[in-house]
């Protein structure tokens, strides 16, 4: 991930059910923080779900985080509640989605359940580049 001229590096691991759970962590385990989004709202570190989480991480991450697309965006398709562009590659996957301000391009998919899935992703909006690199897609209950 990088901001203007500041780039960083972190782990991800996501757990969508009727619920997002998010561990995000930087080298060996520093800065860790625990986000869950549920119908009450979202919550950081298991402190009681408010208003002010999203804005508190979008500061400590120097950009507003497309917190209600990530998980569409993540499995390559655009979120069906606003509008988007969306061009294709030659297996009909997502190539370039732009939606909500953020260019997202898709460079390499792997197979998962008889299907394809992003595994590696750029997501650009003014000076902020994230690089997201998929290494596991697991649909174990």
């Amino acid at each position: 991930m990088a901001l203007g001229t500041q780039g960083w590096q972190a782990t991800l691991n996501w757990r969508q059910t009727d619920k997002a759970e998010v561990h995000l962590s930087g080298p060996f385990g520093i800065g860790a923080l625990v986000l869950k989004q549920t119908p009450q709202g979202l919550s950081l570190n298991g402190a009681p779900p408010s208003d002010a989480v999203l804005s508190s991480v979008q500061e400590k991450l120097g950009f507003d985080l497309p917190i209600e697309n990530l998980h569409y965006w993540l499995l390559g398709v655009p979120n069906p509640g606003s509008t988007f562009d969306l061009s294709r590659n030659d297996q009909d996957r997502a190539k370039v989605l732009s939606q909500a301000g953020w260019s997202i391009a898709y460079d390499r998919y792997m197979p998962v359940a008889g299907d394809l899935l992003p595994a590696r992703l750029v997501m650009t909006t003014g000076d902020v580049r994230v690089r997201i690199v998929i290494d596991h897609w697991d649909w174990s209950k």
